[in-house]
């Protein structure tokens, strides 16, 4: 036993995860409480991982813009674009107010005197977390409008409305940040006392619980119109490939299926990659403000863990969205098929080189 509580990580030291099932509230956290042994290395790697990543993929995005002007393609990159710049971003302003925290050895006292660090620390994390999933469905819709109706698509989806419609989401997202600003719920410290966001435990008003509902909702909407949208470009896809559509000449055709491939590979995977991260963090606060709100007893340290664990995994997907899209790009795609299969890329180049020296004895 004694072996055990030595592994323990210094968070969980400082609040032993509990195994009652009976209502047990914290108590606040104060200057003269002793406070965790916290390292600073573990926030300065994510936060700089975090941003070579997205640089590192927009650097990507914009030699593939400059290459490709296809209207169905660049619409898309716009909106990876701006989901990338959005996840760097949204990785530096939240991490430079943790690594502030961390500097001050979690003494609140010494950075937030006013109260407008936690006040601003919280609308970021809103602000940031709401955009990425927003941008995700929206490049859904993009690409289930590209596959399924190509014609409305190439009249209607243009890299003006693409813009117009990211300024909308932001927006948005600014609005639902702003609320707790005008007094419309409240920004408070989290467990473990590291980072803010919506009230989501203990006693609550109607503005609050109404507030985190519906960031857990837009949150949750954005997922499912992603799985949607997904769902259905796949099938669209899938039918055109086995109907073998005729309305493109070949080379053409190919190309053409080539990109929407690509572009869905990219999209799935980003898709998959924020239902993961962002899913249990959406449903725990969801879960523990509902309880807060009714009163009825529950485990509220068990909760509190639940939403620090899902708000560490949220964080992760804006360090996971620039390698989906780096890693599933056609080039290195390709690479990894004529590794995984070497014997029949050289039948194939074999066949293409027979095939060429017929046309051309054909010639003669």
């Amino acid at each position: 036993m004694a072996h055990r509580t030595a592994e323990l990580t210094p968070v969980s030291i400082l609040y032993p995860r509990p195994n009652s099932t009976t209502f047990s509230p914290l108590p606040a956290l104060n200057a003269s409480q002793p406070k965790a042994n916290l390292s600073i290395a573990m926030p300065c790697f994510t936060m700089s991982l975090g941003a070579i990543s997205n640089l590192i993929a927009l650097g990507i995005l914009v030699k593939s813009y400059a290459r490709f002007r296809r209207r169905s393609r660049t619409t898309f990159l716009l909106l990876v674009g701006a989901l990338l710049a959005t996840d760097l971003v949204g990785h530096i302003i939240p991490g430079a107010f943790a690594l502030r925290l961390y500097l001050a050895k979690m003494h609140w006292s010494a950075v937030d005197r006013s109260g407008a660090f936690c006040q601003l620390f919280g609308a970021c994390m809103v602000f940031f977390g709401l955009c990425p999933l927003f941008l995700s469905g929206a490049m859904a819709v993009e690409r289930c409008v590209g596959v399924t109706r190509p014609l409305l698509h190439s009249r209607a989806v243009t890299s003006t409305h693409a813009k117009l419609a990211v300024a909308l989401l932001y927006i948005l997202a600014l609005l639902v940040a702003a609320l707790p600003l005008a007094k419309v719920g409240r920004y408070s410290r989290q467990f473990p006392d590291t980072w803010c966001f919506l009230q989501v435990h203990g006693t609550l008003s109607l503005a609050d619980l109404g507030l985190t509902l519906v960031f857990s909702g837009l949150g949750l909407a954005s997922l499912c119109l992603s799985l949607l949208c997904n769902s259905l470009s796949g099938l669209a896809l899938l039918q055109a490939r086995l109907g073998g559509s005729q309305k493109l000449p070949g080379a053409r055709q190919h190309s053409t299926q080539s990109h929407d491939i690509e572009m869905m590979a990219q999209l799935a995977g980003i898709t998959l990659v924020s239902c993961i991260c962002w899913s249990p963090f959406l449903i725990f606060i969801s879960l523990s403000v509902s309880k807060s709100f009714s009163g009825t007893d529950y485990d509220l340290r068990h909760y509190q863990w639940l939403v620090f664990l899902g708000v560490r995994m949220a964080s992760w997907n804006q360090i996971l969205d620039p390698w989906v899209y780096i890693l599933l790009r056609r080039a290195v795609l390709r690479r990894v098929y004529r590794v995984l299969n070497p014997h029949r890329q050289l039948a194939h180049s074999s066949f293409r080189t027979m095939e060429k020296d017929q046309q051309n004895a054909s010639l003669h």
